[in-house]
């Protein structure tokens, strides 16, 4: 049996937190899943809140620190990738975004990901579609077509889930372990390389006066 692994990013601000719950669940779900196709799995969960001012700390300096560099290499080398991030205004948390706008434009090219989100509210359901799932398409990784969305009462059935809410999460655990489970070793493209704009000058290079 080989070893998939599996990183999970968590962006609840709580604790506990209605997001780490449906990470827990999909992430759960996902290694029964491979290992129901011969896939043994490794996870590592990042949770944001923890990072919180690790990620102000990189905008404002350019660099990570080792806790924060930690957590993105678990990530970028991650086999497959679960996201869930609470839904604030109809979009995805300012947390969860930093996160990935710290990370190299290339670094999750190709790979499969799991996407999820929280709400105090079924009316941000459909942020999944109109926020989350285009940040991921911009980083050219391969989001499975199951997203999985909860609101307070989708965990009011037997077991603190509710059937359609547990239908959801076997459903997209599936799809994300067909993915993980029939990926070769991903190979990213060098910095730059495969970029429409690759010769053109970085904004520091150009207030440094470069060409």
């Amino acid at each position: 049996m080989s070893t998939r692994t599996l990183a999970v990013v968590s962006g609840g601000l709580s604790n506990p937190s209605s997001t780490r719950l449906l990470a827990d669940r999909l992430t759960a779900a996902t290694v029964d899943a491979l290992k129901a196709r011969g896939e043994d799995a490794t996870v590592e969960v990042i949770d944001l809140r923890a990072h919180a001012r690790d990620l102000a700390d990189n905008l404002l300096t350019g660099f990570p620190n080792q806790a924060l560099a930690t957590a993105v290499e678990t990530v970028t080398g991650a086999d497959g990738l679960i996201a869930v991030t609470p839904i604030f205004s109809a979009s995805y948390s300012g947390l969860f975004k930093t996160f990935f706008d710290v990370l190299d434009p290339h670094a999750l090219v190709g790979t499969p990901v799991l996407l999820g989100a929280t709400a105090g509210t079924a009316r941000h359901s459909l942020a999944l579609e109109h926020a989350v799932r285009p940040l991921f398409s911009y980083l050219r990784a391969v989001t499975v077509p199951t997203a999985v969305f909860a609101a307070p009462e989708d965990w009011a059935g037997a077991g603190g889930v509710d059937r359609a809410l547990a239908d959801r999460i076997g459903r997209a655990a599936g799809e994300l372990a067909d993915q993980v489970s029939g990926r070769p070793t991903p190979t990213r493209p060098a910095d730059g390389l495969d970029a429409p704009f690759g010769g053109t000058p970085s904004f520091e290079e150009l207030l440094r006066g470069g060409s």
